[in-house]
């Protein structure tokens, strides 16, 4: 008699194909996380929407590059040799200031040309005497460094003026009258790229979590609503598969982080701001660790979220904590300043975007983002461990939506 084998040929003999590899089996939670971010990352929204996120980073970094290396000139209509020199003086003042500006007077016969001239566009400004001095007059307001250089020159020549019928000079009345700012660590004021800073790791932080939390809490819903969680917790345990979804997820979301965060670099290198591309470095490594730990744990919360909803519809409802938590984070991240900054720097969620900020600016010891990343972390701890209890408690649960409290009070599934 002959026996038909029907097992795969390329089976290694003694497993059917149908068996799972042992250390795999061993595993269930690396399972779930590979099947998580193999379906993100074949998905045509999420490839789209990384994609669409990075021309925009490089985008903004190649139009700062664009508007720091474009020179700007200016052309000033005059009707005589006073106002000429007036004109040539400011382009120097203006010129000391921003070797990008350039000024240009252009003589014409008399005010009706000037006007002319400013109507027909052949002019950007006009530099004429009015009743109590010297007035520039343009189509709009003025552009602000050539107003600041022409009125240098204008201030200049009238204290000369003033100080000659006075019988001493300039630089006699003018003595003591300049302040000069500077800084204790004597680096240059860079106050506008750290808020901009701030503000762009609290839209990163807030996107990308929200982002990430919404599917996990989706997908948990709908294996839920299609009861197919009841046949998934037959072959494993829900914590695995909480930790898988999680783990999944919370990968993806570091690596659109650090990737985007690399982009934002490059992007940096290009303009003038390059030359804090060290200190910002160290603040990006620290920002991609505090997402790390941070998004762990909300990573949880939202999965809970998804367990308590027994529709996709409820949704809305029981994420509503993680938003508003949230949009917290995200204003309180690049508005705060001071001794609040400060506290909030240490506060976890919070840190992740106050923390790299404050890094940033050199305002933060160096033990105090260690420190804060260690309360991070214990917080990250707490979350899982109580998350989870909640999560086994309201996933197998069918009589429809819970609240957080009821999640708590449950009995184990």
């Amino acid at each position: 008699m002959t026996t038909v084998n029907h097992s795969d040929p390329s089976a290694p003999s003694g497993r059917s194909p149908e068996t799972p590899d042992r250390n795999d089996a061993g595993r269930p939670w690396l399972i779930v996380a590979g099947r998580e971010i193999v379906v993100r990352l074949t998905n045509k929204s999420f490839i789209v929407s990384t994609l669409v996120t990075i021309v925009l980073i490089a985008g903004v970094g190649a139009f700062s590059a664009w508007q720091s290396s474009r020179s700007s000139t200016t052309t000033v209509a005059v009707t005589g040799p006073a106002a000429t020199q007036l004109v040539e003086q400011g382009a120097a003042a203006a010129s000391t200031a921003d070797d990008k500006v350039s000024i240009k007077p252009q003589s014409v016969a008399d005010d009706a040309a000037a006007k002319a001239a400013l109507t027909s566009g052949s002019a950007d400004a006009w530099l004429h005497q009015g009743g109590d001095g010297w007035v520039l007059t343009a189509k709009d307001a003025p552009d602000s460094a050539v107003e600041a250089g022409i009125g240098s020159a204008v201030r200049t020549q009238a204290l000369a003026t003033n100080a000659a019928a006075a019988g001493t000079t300039a630089a006699a009345i003018e003595k003591g009258t300049v302040l000069t700012t500077t800084r204790l660590d004597g680096q240059q004021d860079d106050t506008l790229f750290i808020k901009l800073a701030s503000l762009a790791f609290s839209l990163l932080f807030f996107m990308a979590a929200i982002l990430f939390g919404q599917q996990i809490a989706a997908s948990v819903v709908e294996e839920k609503q299609s009861r197919l969680v009841e046949i998934i917790a037959t072959a494993i345990p829900l914590r695995a598969l909480l930790a898988g979804k999680v783990l999944g997820n919370s990968v993806l979301a570091f690596g659109q982080v650090v990737l985007y965060g690399a982009v934002g670099l490059v992007a940096v290198a290009f303009t003038d701001y390059s030359r804090l591309l060290p200190s910002l470095s160290v603040a990006v490594i620290w920002f991609v660790v505090f997402f790390a730990v941070g998004f762990f744990a909300l990573a949880c919360l939202f999965a809970v979220a998804g367990a308590l909803a027994s529709r996709t519809e409820d949704l809305q409802s029981t994420t509503a904590p993680m938003t508003m938590l949230l949009a917290v984070v995200y204003v309180v991240g690049f508005s705060v300043t001071g001794t609040a900054l400060k506290v909030v720097s240490f506060i976890p969620i919070v840190s992740v975007v106050a923390m790299p900020g404050r890094i940033l600016s050199g305002d933060a010891a160096w033990w105090e983002p260690v420190v804060a990343l260690v309360v991070m972390a214990g917080f990250a701890a707490v979350t899982v461990l109580v998350g989870e209890k909640v999560y086994r408690r309201s996933l197998m649960q069918t009589r429809g939506k819970m609240s957080w409290r009821e999640g708590l009070k449950s009995a184990d599934a």
